[in-house]
């Protein structure tokens, strides 16, 4: 009879080690230790990635000793003056394709450091530029570029190139002449097992040569990391820019929606409204005919009537009167009471919302509501919310079946980007079987407000 001891696998499924997490750049290949790091791929990125910096510096130090810049005829100061210039103007883009770049030996994303301008037009976009510190920094990227660089991508290309012609030197002789080679400056290596030696050699120095790449390749990332990456003010500033945009717009929608619904109530209601007096002051000159024109006068009044209450209606979704006039608690409590379903208002405010706020708590407790009644099978819903510290917390849940998700396409993706746009969150708990809670966190003000 076998028996087994179900918790000593336990205890030992405890003490199994996590498998390591793989690195996403080759700093972090480095600490994998020598023999993961030569079994991996982060020594020929490494490689393809100096290889890609000293093929572009050959391609300028080529174009420049074939005259297409043509600096040598130039004073020494003037040739200093003319390569801070070219690097200056170079520097942004430069930059940018170096940020690019990096995705060979570094798959963490480089952020772009700038923001964009305020105002449109070059002027505006050339003094944000200029008293911005990551352009300057772009620009000593720049220079480093044709002054330091290149001795770190040439010196790992060359240490490559080095070791792999140790190693294919007995497979080049009958195609090239290599004559005797001199290893280190004293080894002359000439007769067939000499070579075979150096064959081995060359094998042998493949290990650290691969490891020595690496490290070149990341000394090269860390110090284009330092340079190019955003700095955390910058982070920040960006950050509030996009807050500050999100807001504007968020406004101007709502700038617009009023002027929709002023447009509506002003315009088109008011003509409706005057046209049905009409039809019904026609209607009661005709009440006493029984024939077809008091019949059809009957029908345009009550058809006129009909699109008057659908355009009352398509105000209120736009903007219902009465979350202006009192508030999120009454508009949610009229909502309530026009649904099928039952439902239970406890919503608790001091003081008013800002109105992007406003219109987005009841927009949100409104959507939420309509999916009960859509796709929950619910017999009963609640809404509860109250202030948080500086966020409104709303609170829609039901019994229903759950699962709801909100990759389902049924609002709730829609929802959440409504949400968004004033800086808030929703989160969405509902267990298949139910019950579901969707809970929306709004700012208690706009930072505009604040």
């Amino acid at each position: 009879m076998l028996i087994s001891n179900p918790g000593a696998g336990r205890r030992a499924s405890a003490n199994a080690s996590p498998p390591a997490a793989a690195p996403l750049n080759c700093r972090q290949a480095l600490a994998l230790g020598p023999r993961l790091l030569l079994t991996s791929r982060w020594p020929w990125r490494s490689l393809g990635y100096l290889s890609c910096g000293a093929l572009v510096v050959f391609v300028i130090m080529v174009a420049a000793m074939n005259g297409l810049f043509p600096l040598g005829t130039l004073p020494d100061y003037a040739q200093l003056v003319v390569m801070v210039l070219l690097a200056a103007l170079v520097g942004m883009p430069v930059a940018g394709a170096e940020r690019r770049r990096l995705r060979i030996v570094d798959t963490e994303p480089v952020g772009d450091p700038h923001v964009a301008p305020d105002q449109p037009g070059l002027k505006a976009w050339l003094w944000l530029r200029i008293s911005e510190a990551a352009t300057w920094r772009e620009f000593s990227y720049a220079i480093s570029l044709t002054a330091v660089l290149p001795l770190i991508d040439f010196g790992g290309v060359a240490l490559v190139g080095s070791v792999l012609i140790l190693i294919a030197s007995p497979f080049l002789e009958p195609f090239v002449d290599l004559g005797p080679l001199i290893v280190f400056g004293q080894w002359h290596v000439s007769g067939p097992l000499d070579r075979v030696m150096v064959v081995f050699l060359g094998l042998a120095l493949l290990p650290p040569t691969a490891y020595t790449v690496t490290v070149l390749a990341a000394v090269r990332v860390s110090f284009a990391r330092l340079l190019l990456a955003p700095r955390e003010s910058e982070v920040v500033a960006r950050v509030q820019e996009l807050t500050r945009s999100r807001i504007r717009l968020a406004d101007a929608f709502e700038a617009e929606r009023k002027r929709i619904e002023r447009d509506l109530h002003d315009g088109a209601q008011q003509r409706l409204v005057g046209l049905i007096m009409t039809l019904g002051m026609v209607e009661h000159g005709l009440e006493d005919e029984q024939s077809d024109r008091a019949r059809l006068v009957a029908r345009a009044r009550r058809e006129a009537e009909g699109a008057l209450a659908d355009l009352r209606e398509l105000i209120r979704g736009i903007h219902p009167q009465l979350l202006t006039d009192r508030g999120v608690p009454a508009a949610v409590a009229e909502v309530a009471d026009r649904s099928p379903v039952p439902v239970l208002v406890d919503i608790t405010m001091a003081q008013r919302l800002v109105p992007a706020v406003e219109t987005v708590a009841y927009f949100a407790v409104k959507e939420a509501l309509t999916n009960v009644v859509k796709h929950s099978q619910a017999r009963a819903a609640w809404v509860t919310g109250a202030r948080d510290g500086e966020r409104l917390v709303l609170c829609v849940g039901d019994d229903g079946v759950g699962g709801a998700r909100s990759e389902d396409g049924r609002g709730l993706q829609g929802l959440a980007d409504r949400v968004a746009v004033v800086g808030g969150r929703l989160k969405l708990l509902s267990p298949p079987g139910g019950p579901t809670e969707l809970t929306v966190e709004l700012p208690w003000r706009t930072p505009d407000s604040a």
